[in-house]
């Protein structure tokens, strides 16, 4: 009987140790499907570089009806060409998420395996150790077959552990196969969002040229007339008063350099950046400012209607730095605008500024925020250096890398902290929506 369990447990071991793993392949991508995307896509790359050419050298020539009809034509073509290239990298994700799902899976299986034959030889192996040399006296079976099974449990025993070893290297390589899973699936969602955007400024184009082309060569007074409103939206957007929380507005075309100079040191891009400041306006307007009143509590009262808050700014972490700057800005900590606490999140108040730091954080800013300004002393009240702390602090959240997943996963991590992926998640979408409409007044300022 014994013979037969070892010959059972070896089977176990062996059909454990024996699995082979193999990528998907009936699903995926072939080599030469791989090879025909991948030419296709440099291909297309070229084109759009040949493109983005085009376009800097009609911008160049100035404004003429004909110009403008063929830029427009260009920058349609080069948006289809971006789509295309974006499509081809979706389609090469997809097959990669596919491989990857179908691998974690097997690897999952062998685990499971794994974990089966381990009980199975545990339970044997139990059962073996409470075998008694009473029953070979009693002629169970002869002694020379006992110690030839001994032999085999040795064997067993090594296998064990053999197995106990393949299991948690197949989990660990089970993890990294799971984040790179996560990073082809960001990197899928932040290509079908560049899609959606070249979709959007398709169809902008086009309306553009429709209009452009209503206008016959013989009316030129009324190209002049459509350039002219042209320029003046330009105007305009640049002139427009950009809302700053508990500071003064400032003209969207100072914002824009502010955060062009920022984007420089962090590569965060200005349309973000301003959309976060943005968000921040709009939530201001519920949050309300109050003053800090009491040290030692952290307690204030609002600033325009007196009511008594509690949890003003926490006297441990941000009352002495809160204190320390006022020292070297010259302002009164007891008059000088913070943010009131917000009663359902629970937590302090405190955040000073558009860029709404709470005075720890802001410690922490403080150098870097003055080496990119260029001045001895950065101000968290004072519009660019809001902008610059705000893209500094943004590119170490991760928004440096740019696009959709890098942006609105640092906007959430602004917003909520270590509860981004739940509480965050909807402040996210939100500054990505107004990053789109402010992205697209910049780009008109950069064609007018």
């Amino acid at each position: 009987m014994v013979r037969k369990v070892f010959l059972l447990l070896l089977v176990l071991v062996a059909t454990y140790g024996g699995i082979v793993l193999h990528s998907a392949q009936a699903q995926s991508l072939s080599p030469a499907e791989r090879a025909s995307l991948q030419a296709q896509h440099d291909e297309l790359q070229k084109e759009i570089a040949e493109l983005d050419q085009v376009v800097k050298d009609l911008q160049a020539q100035g404004n003429t009806l004909k110009g403008d009809v063929t830029l427009l034509n260009t920058k349609i073509k080069a948006a289809q060409a971006q789509i295309n290239a974006k499509n081809i990298t979706i389609k090469q994700l997809s097959s990669q998420i596919q491989k990857k799902n179908v691998f974690i899976g097997q690897l999952s299986s062998r685990i499971e395996r794994g974990k089966e034959s381990l009980g199975a030889i545990l339970r044997q192996t139990q059962m073996l150790d409470d075998y008694s040399v009473v029953s070979v006296a009693l002629g169970a079976q002869n002694v020379s077959e006992f110690f030839s099974d001994l032999d085999a449990f040795t064997s067993i025993k090594t296998d064990l552990k053999n197995l106990f070893a393949d299991i948690r290297e197949t989990k660990a390589q089970t993890e990294v196969e799971k984040a790179d899973l996560a990073m082809k699936q960001n990197q899928t969602a932040d290509a079908k969002y560049e899609v959606e955007i070249q979709k959007n400024q398709i169809t902008n184009d086009k309306t553009a040229k429709q209009q452009l082309l209503a206008i016959t060569t013989n009316q030129e007074t009324e190209y002049k007339k459509v350039l002219a409103d042209r320029q003046a939206k330009a105007v305009a957007i640049r002139v427009a008063l950009f809302p700053l929380r508990d500071a003064g507005a400032i003209t969207f075309g100072d914002a824009l350099v502010y955060a062009k100079e920022a984007q420089a040191k962090t590569g965060v891009r200005p349309a973000f950046i301003l959309a976060v400041l943005t968000q921040e306006s709009n939530l201001g307007k519920n949050v309300g400012q109050c003053y800090l009143t009491n040290d030692a509590t952290g307690a204030g009262v609002g600033k325009n209607s007196g009511n008594i808050f509690a949890k003003v700014m926490s006297p441990t972490r941000d009352v002495p730095p809160f204190i320390d700057l006022g020292l070297r800005l010259g302002f009164d900590p007891h008059r000088q605008v913070v943010s009131c606490p917000i009663a359902s999140a629970g937590g302090w108040g405190g955040a000073m500024g558009p860029a709404q730091f709470i005075p720890s954080t802001w410690k922490s800013y403080e150098a870097r925020t003055a080496t990119v300004s260029g001045r001895a002393m950065s101000n968290p009240w004072v519009a660019e250096d809001a902008i610059i702390a705000m893209s500094l602090y943004m590119s170490d959240l991760g928004a440096g890398a740019g696009g959709y997943t890098a942006e609105s996963r640092a906007a959430a991590k602004y917003y909520a902290g270590g509860a981004w992926a739940t509480a965050g998640r909807g402040y996210g979408r939100s500054v990505l929506a107004l990053a789109e409409s402010i992205q697209n007044n910049i780009d008109f300022l950069a064609n007018n």
